[in-house]
């Protein structure tokens, strides 16, 4: 593949350009990274949050680059080759990978779901939702990235702009009429959605996450918000209106907004009737139906979708009759039950106060008050740290006993993390700390009697724990069956 230099920077605001544009220049492949770089290659050179582009521009002339686009010119200017300088290289390069893969946004319906918590599950279902409605379809999340029946692994919740180019052009090549997307705050920080084209937009909630990339919970605010400022007018904007900041996000944006709430008046609206092991029992817009997935915050996940899918033109009672038979994303109140003791171990991605909060007062709801709930929990290393007391003290106020834990430690003391934890903690005779996973995982199924119930949270669907940069083979949910006999060691 290769586009005409020209064609790119249609919609680029160039302030200076250096070298021979006379004839025309093909660009073979739109590239960050100076290691990969090909011949013919069109180099950006990003300022990152660890790593600045600009240092790496002659890397990328060694590699074969014909064309480098930066902030700032480099001292030296090599003979040949073409310079372009623009104020924001980031916003540039997203709308140069957008028109390098023909504007695939343009060519399908992209709806990006963001939120704190969520937007993993409330993608996946919709992508589920779409394909049992027999369409085509996209998906882009934080487990994996899927075209139709094909599964990519997934790097990050949002992936570059490149990437997600390259992606949405795999999808209109292969027929798809929708793409689904986790739209993450970094994301749109970063310009990672930059060029891209939505045909809707999707808020579940917010609460106090990344604050150790965002500085202040104002400044998350306002990314999660700047996504719905960038949005058309062609586009929908569905918030939840239950969520004290729900309305915030729909304050500039352009598109048509809509609201969806169990609580007050919205556009859309539901109604839990029976919440059990079992499923969701609900009046969905007046329809009553069974959802087999579990909790108040599923809740809301299906509402959310269900609101998305009828904005998106789908039939009422054929997107209720498809919703009835989807299940949980994985690792979202993901739960295995021993077929003797009946103990339940239920894994969750829950990693933000928030989060856990909601998994806790979900499996409380659910319980009989006959038997215990032991919470297994960590925190990230290298994130925001002022949550760290703040979930211990949610964990051990929600649960029977608690075993503090590991997450992924990344660069951090794991003992460290702990102590961070241990502050929140006001009835330390109920709290255990064993900073080896798998360790405290065995001990809390250990400790769990009949009907008792197992919470480990905090890394769901993750295959891995990062310890000093290197990623180990880890998966809760294995370390659980194995535990309780329900496969082989």
């Amino acid at each position: 593949m290769s586009k005409l230099l020209s064609f790119l920077l249609q919609n680029v605001a160039i302030e200076q350009t250096i070298g021979n544009t006379d004839s025309p220049i093909n660009i073979t492949q739109v590239c960050t990274d100076s290691r990969v770089v090909k011949q013919g290659a069109l180099f950006v050179a990003l300022s990152g949050t660890q790593t600045d582009g600009h240092k790496f521009i002659d890397k990328a002339i060694e590699q074969g680059a014909s064309s480098i686009l930066c902030e700032t010119l480099p001292n030296v200017l090599s003979p040949n080759l073409i310079y372009l300088q623009v104020a924001n290289a980031a916003l540039a390069l997203g709308q140069i990978a957008s028109a390098f893969y023909n504007h695939p946004s343009r060519q399908l319906k992209l709806v990006g779901v963001t939120g704190t918590n969520g937007k993993t599950t409330t993608a996946t279902l919709l992508f589920n939702l779409f394909c049992e409605l027999g369409y085509a379809c996209g998906l882009i999340s934080t487990v994996q990235y899927q075209i139709n029946n094909t599964v990519y692994p997934s790097t990050h919740t949002t992936p570059d702009v490149i990437r997600f180019n390259e992606l949405l052009a795999q999808m209109v090549d292969e027929g798809c009429d929708y793409a689904f997307a986790e739209v993450s705050s970094h994301a749109v920080v970063q310009q990672r959605i930059a060029g891209l084209h939505f045909a809707g937009g999707l808020f579940t909630n917010i609460t106090h996450d990344h604050l150790d990339y965002h500085g202040t919970f104002d400044n998350y605010i306002k990314a999660k918000k700047g996504f719905f400022d960038q949005l058309p007018s062609t586009a929908f904007a569905l918030t939840n209106a239950d969520d004290k900041r729900g309305m915030v996000m729909l304050q500039n944006t352009k598109a048509k907004r809509y609201t969806y709430s169990l609580r007050t008046l919205a556009d859309f609206k539901a109604k839990i009737l029976e919440n059990t092991f079992a499923g969701l029992m609900m009046q969905m817009d007046k329809h009553e139906f069974h959802a087999q997935l579990i909790g108040e915050f599923n809740a809301y996940n299906l509402l959310a979708v269900y609101s998305t899918a009828i904005l998106l033109g789908m039939d009422k009672i054929e997107t209720l009759t498809a919703l009835s038979q989807l299940t949980a994303a994985e690792g979202r109140f993901d739960y295995l039950m021993h077929p003797q003791t009946r103990v339940v171990a239920i894994v969750d991605y829950a990693h933000t106060p928030d989060a856990l909060e909601k998994v806790l007062d979900t499996i409380n709801h659910l319980r009989t008050h006959n038997e215990q709930v032991i919470t297994v929990v960590g925190c990230g290393g290298d994130r925001d740290k002022t949550k760290r007391p703040i979930m211990a003290r949610i964990a051990a106020e929600k649960s029977n006993r608690v075993i503090l834990t590991s997450d992924n430690p990344r660069t951090e003391d794991p003992n460290a993390i702990l102590a961070d934890m241990q502050a929140g903690i006001v009835a330390v005779n109920k709290v255990l700390t064993i900073a080896n996973r798998q360790e405290a995982i065995r001990t809390a199924i250990a400790l769990a009697q009949p009907n008792d119930i197992v919470l480990v949270a905090g890394k769901g669907h993750e295959k891995y724990q990062e310890i000093n940069n290197i990623r180990y083979p880890f998966d809760d949910k294995a370390i659980i069956a194995q535990t309780l006999g329900l496969m082989s060691q």
